[in-house]
């Protein structure tokens, strides 16, 4: 299984089965804070939402289609990061993430971003990385400002949030390998 060991404290792990529990503690633990950027939440109501998640997950990974990967801080689940597909013909793939609320503001998620890009550039050999931020979450925009990607645009309307649609800021990276 894929691992990716960050420092000493932080590691990268392809998410299992087994984890369905602890993902699901986490999310519904950090639910008020994630629902507010994340439409996925309100439908995460059991242990086996989070099961049926994992297990996408893995046929992602078992497809050459990318990974979700638990962010494992000190032992315990923080968050995911992960690739939402890969363009293979294109070289091309986004990231997302999210993290648990009690997880944040200690660098994790730029840290393990950082680890997932320099994996699709030097292992899979990419061109292209694309992150996209709704305008107003600034704590998620931090992470592809720091970590030197470029914002090519705004996509007004890009996502329907409960009852209101957001626009997405575009960031892209590109290899120069």
């Amino acid at each position: 299984m894929f691992t990716h060991i960050i420092n000493e404290e932080t590691e990268l792990r392809l998410l299992e089965e087994r984890h369905a529990e602890n993902l699901f503690w986490l999310t519904d633990y950090s639910r008020e804070t994630l629902r507010e950027w994340l439409p996925w939440i309100d439908s995460t109501k059991t242990v086996d939402n989070s099961r049926s998640f994992i297990e996408g997950t893995l046929k992602q990974f078992c497809n050459n289609d990318g990974f979700q990967a638990g962010i494992w801080y000190k032992g315990e689940l923080a968050g995911v990061v992960g690739l939402h597909t890969i363009n293979w013909s294109n070289k091309s793939t986004s990231i997302g993430y999210w993290l648990g609320k009690s997880f944040q503001g200690k660098g994790l998620m730029t840290n393990s971003c950082k680890a997932v890009v320099n994996y699709c550039f030097d292992e899979l050999n990419l061109k292209r990385i694309e992150i996209r931020v709704a305008t107003e979450n600034y704590k998620s925009l931090a992470i592809p400002q720091r970590l030197g990607f470029k914002k090519e645009g705004c996509l007004e309307k890009a996502e329907l949030l409960y009852d209101e649609y957001v626009d997405h800021y575009v960031f892209g990276l590109i290899s120069e390998g």
